[in-house]
């Protein structure tokens, strides 16, 4: 069982930045795939990012490549995601998953944090 508790969200004018935590507890950290996914309105849970056990590879999604970036401290047990240069349709709640595994539709999370409301204002 992993415990999930994300923060950082918050309200943003388009071009500004956030950042993203999520405190992980009830496993060892070090051999949990991580990564954070995101719901906009009315639409379907989407995939943002991922990275390794030991934060050596990471795996953004085509949509914020290149303005977010993951990473992980397995000495504090959290991950991160830097947003950069957001957008409007970026607003979405955020959130942190654990034991992500591919599938055909892309990639799934044996666990979820309860989310983080980011609001992306024009």
């Amino acid at each position: 069982q992993v415990q999930l508790v994300e923060s950082g969200g918050g309200l943003v004018q388009a071009g500004g930045s956030l950042r993203l935590s999520c405190a992980a507890s009830g496993r060892t950290f070090s051999t949990i795939t991580m990564g954070w996914f995101r719901q906009a309105p009315g639409q379907g849970r989407e995939f943002v990012a991922r990275i390794s056990r030991n934060g050596g590879t990471t795996y953004t999604a085509d949509s914020v490549k290149g303005r977010f970036t993951i990473s992980r401290d397995n000495a504090k047990n959290a991950i991160y995601l830097q947003m950069n240069s957001l957008k409007p349709e970026d607003t979405a709640v955020y959130y942190c998953a654990a034991d992500l595994t591919p599938s055909t539709s892309g990639w799934r999370a044996g666990y979820w944090g309860q989310g983080t409301q980011v609001t992306v204002s024009s």
